[in-house]
């Protein structure tokens, strides 16, 4: 079966194994030189290596040619660590591109930055025997250094220093959901924007000690984020790492002696730790952010992604009861409740910690997913059931509510079934269809959902150009299986914010009205659209598997003492005053048109470069 777009035609096989898949490469023009990065990556990897289009100039070959490729940070669970090297050196582009490379299914685990929570089995790696004229020199490896940018190391600009200076007075406290700084547009679109070095900042706090759950880590390039001196203050990652990327994520920290490690388990096949959240214990006191990016430098830089940041949590006097500071929606209960799930003795001085802080300004819901397989109360603690639990206890109908819009924004995409009953639009849009406890019955089929995720055209014109797609890993494999699926796409558009150039790698899930003026509810997390990541039922309904570490907050307007929020129209520059919520991109969102496709990172795009000249060659 083929599907054609403006960018040429992709061949989908039914084959339905998953096991046997053996990658082509790209052809390759044998009186053109052959670049074949030497980076530090085992055997279970699948690589990606470029042909180089057209000579390249003294300075282009300076940073690709002469410079020690430094080993790959570390990305994820054993499945998805293949990192960077897919995009180290994008192919540029000809008037008459080469062939179309003929394709069979390829691995959906490799990546620049990948943050999927699918549940697919990873391919073995493809054997290859190289050419002499494919053979470089072998280099020595190199440690703690900047991996390289998807689009060579020459890609990365230095920010201005005044790109770093936050105006406390320019950011809403009022929900307290902040974007992240991005590099290369207006700046009138980056006031009352983070970047991580803001919020490590002294401006939040002194920092005492801090951890750092994450999926994705560049330790050396993590550690210059801190201030210097805050620099040498203890701090603990708290990750998904096992056996050789494990090794390697600690040897990365050989360095750095205040750096400790903390193994989150994961007993479920292709589950991963995907939370992303920072704990900070300060001299003035203790501050929480949950946020969408990883600890790599791509994610904090051309990308849209968001976060909640606590406000300071001030200690309680000594001697209060253990029940002391909490807040109406629960989150200092919650919030222990999901560390305590680890089951790591690493992080029991941070919950005894955390029991002696004041979280009682919170007001936010706190969703998390921790792998397991839950029955009886403990089905409503995770996932998409904890979603359905606090909008069945928390909101209220609407009038005309079948009309109310479900919404959700994602870069990844699991496998759904073969239609949309499977899973989709049965359990998972019951969940988001929720509105308080009225009458118990089957999804309005009036009730549309709408699902944003960046087209091909969207990804080809953005500000990283083709290399942005290595952070969005929805495969040829699971797409071929739910063509129904594409149907539901709607493109990226964030002109409200600036960033339609800056390809998402944030979660958002929300109920918005039938103008597009009211939000009924909004989600920020981790959470990508996957079972793996929200959770799946079993046994007639009985039980919910989850695979995956996830974590997010939910806004209720009930918690704000308002019936609905408002839909801010007026981002940016942000206001401290500003009553309405910061959807991140434009509402409504537009369908697909005739010739878009839903971006797939695992075929080639050859008909027209990006912004950069590239095309995209994977292999």
């Amino acid at each position: 079966m083929s599907q054609d777009s403006q960018h040429g035609k992709w061949t989908i096989s039914d084959s339905e194994d998953e096991d046997n898949i053996i990658p082509p490469t790209p052809q390759k023009d044998s009186n053109k030189p052959s670049i074949k990065p030497d980076l530090e990556r085992k055997p279970d990897t699948v690589t990606t290596f470029f042909k180089q289009e057209r000579k390249l100039s003294p300075k282009r070959n300076e940073d690709t040619h002469s410079v020690k490729e430094p080993s790959a940070p570390s990305m994820g669970s054993e499945a998805r660590k293949a990192a960077h090297v897919n995009q180290t050196l994008p192919v540029k582009y000809e008037s008459h591109p080469s062939p179309s490379v003929k394709r069979k299914r390829e691995t959906e685990e490799a990546g620049w930055n990948l943050s999927s929570s699918d549940d697919e089995t990873p391919p073995p790696a493809p054997k290859k025997e190289p050419k002499k004229s494919d053979v470089s020199p072998k280099k020595k490896k190199t440690e703690d250094k900047r991996p390289p940018s998807p689009h060579g190391t020459s890609y990365y600009k230095e920010e201005p220093a005044d790109f770093f200076e936050t105006n406390l007075l320019s950011m809403n406290d009022m929900y307290r959901f902040y974007l992240n700084k991005v590099t290369g547009i207006p700046k009138k679109f980056n006031t009352g924007a983070l970047h991580i070095k803001d919020i490590l900042s002294p401006m939040f706090g002194t920092l005492k000690e801090s951890v750092q759950f994450n999926y994705c880590f560049d330790i050396p390039w993590m550690v210059e984020q801190y201030p210097p001196e805050f620099r040498d203050k203890p701090v603990i990652l708290v990750h998904g790492e096992k056996r050789e990327s494990k090794a390697r994520l600690i040897e990365q920290a050989k360095p750095y002696p205040h750096i400790r490690f903390c193994q989150a388990k994961l007993d479920i096949a292709f589950g991963t730790h995907h939370t992303k959240m920072m704990l900070l214990w300060y001299e003035e006191g203790f501050r929480v952010i949950i946020l969408t990016s990883n600890l790599i430098r791509a994610d904090w830089y051309q990308k849209t992604q968001g976060m909640w940041m606590s406000p300071l949590y001030p200690r309680l006097p000594e001697g209060s009861p253990g029940t002391a500071g909490e807040s109406p929606t629960n989150f200092k209960s919650d919030l222990l409740e999901y560390l305590e799930a680890y089951r790591a003795p690493e992080l029991a001085e941070w919950i005894d910690r955390i029991k002696q802080h004041d979280l009682s300004e919170t007001r936010v819901y706190l969703i998390g997913s921790t792998p397991g397989r839950y029955q009886g109360p403990a089905m409503e603690k995770w996932g998409h059931l904890r979603l359905r639990k606090l909008l069945s206890e928390h909101t209220k109908p609407v009038l005309n509510e079948e009309r109310w819009h479900v919404l959700g924004q994602f870069s990844s995409i699991g496998s759904m079934g073969l239609d949309k009953t499977k899973w989709l639009a049965a359990e998972f849009q019951r969940t988001l269809t929720t509105l308080g406890k009225a009458r118990k019955s089957l999804t309005s089929p009036e009730t549309q959902m709408l699902l944003v995720y960046p087209s091909v055209e969207n990804v080809r014109t953005s500000l990283e150009g083709y290399p942005a797609g290595g952070s969005l890993p929805y495969s040829i494999q699971t797409a071929q299986k739910q063509l129904w699926l594409h149907s539901y796409f709607h493109g990226w558009h964030a002109d409200v914010t600036g960033r339609s150039n800056a390809m998402p790698h944030i979660k958002t899930y929300m109920r918005v009205s039938p103008d597009y003026t009211q939000l009924a509810w909004f989600l920020v997390t981790s959470a990508n659209l996957s079972k793996a990541a929200w959770g799946a039922l079993e046994k007639n309904n009985t039980q919910i598997m989850v695979r995956s570490y996830e974590l997010g907050v939910l806004y209720l307007p009930s918690a704000f003492n308002m019936s609905t929020f408002p839909v801010e129209k007026n981002v940016f520059p942000a206001s401290s005053s500003s009553k309405g919520f910061p959807v991140p991109f434009d509402l409504p969102p537009q369908h697909y048109s005739s010739k878009d496709q839903p971006w797939i990172w695992n075929i080639p795009y050859t008909q027209a470069p990006d912004t950069h000249g590239n095309i995209w060659v994977p292999s």
